[in-house]
C-alpha cells in the first residue's frame, strides 16, 4: 500500500486495545505510529490503513508488508529496523537472532546495544513489528503489545 502524496495525522480508537492508533504520514509514507489513550480531536479518522489496522486487531492476518514507511533514523539503526520488518506475521525472534538478521554480531555487546536501542526507539511500531521480538525492549506499549501478540498467536 502506498498512499501516494498522503501527508498528515490519522487516528482512530479501537476497543481491542482500549485506546487509539495514531499514524503520521509524510509524502505517502508512514513516519510515526503511537498509541494514545484517545484519538486527538484534530486527527482524521478516515484512512484505509486505519481500516486495515482495525481488521488486524479483530484477527484478520495482515503483515503490513506493503505499507510504505519513511525512516529518519541513523543508518545503523535503519539496518536493525529493516531486518525487524522481515520477521513474518505470527513468528517471533530473539534479540540475538534479530542482531544476526541485521548482519551484526550477536556476541558483540556494542551490536546488542545497537539492536536494543533501535527497538526501544522504533518510530513506527506495528509496521516495524517490535512486538515479534522476545525479550524486547519495545516501543509498543505493554498493553498494546499484549493485544497484538494475542492477535498473532504469539
Amino acid at each position: 500500500m502506498n498512499a501516494t502524496g498522503t501527508t498528515g495525522v490519522f487516528a482512530r480508537e479501537f476497543d481491542e486495545i482500549d485506546g487509539a492508533v495514531e499514524v503520521g504520514f509524510a509524502g505517502g509514507r508512514v513516519i510515526a505510529v503511537s498509541f494514545p489513550a484517545h484519538a486527538p480531536a484534530d486527527a482524521d479518522p478516515d484512512h484505509d490503513l486505519l481500516d486495515r489496522i482495525g481488521a488486524y486487531l479483530r484477527g484478520e492476518p495482515d503483515g503490513f508488508d506493503d505499507v510504505a514507511v519513511g525512516l529518519t533514523v541513523p543508518t545503523d539503526r535503519r539496518a536493525v529496523l529493516e531486518a525487524l520488518r522481515t520477521v513474518p506475521y505470527g513468528e517471533e525472534v530473539s534479540v540475538s537472532r534479530l542482531t544476526r538478521l541485521a548482519a551484526l554480531d550477536a556476541d558483540d555487546p556494542d551490536d546488542l546495544e545497537l539492536v536494543t536501542s533501535a527497538l526501544d526507539e522504533n518510530p513506527i511500531p506495528l509496521f516495524l513489528p517490535d512486538h515479534r521480538v522476545q525479550g524486547g525492549p519495545y516501543a509498543t506499549p505493554g498493553d498494546v503489545r499484549d493485544a497484538v501478540r494475542r492477535v498473532e498467536g504469539l
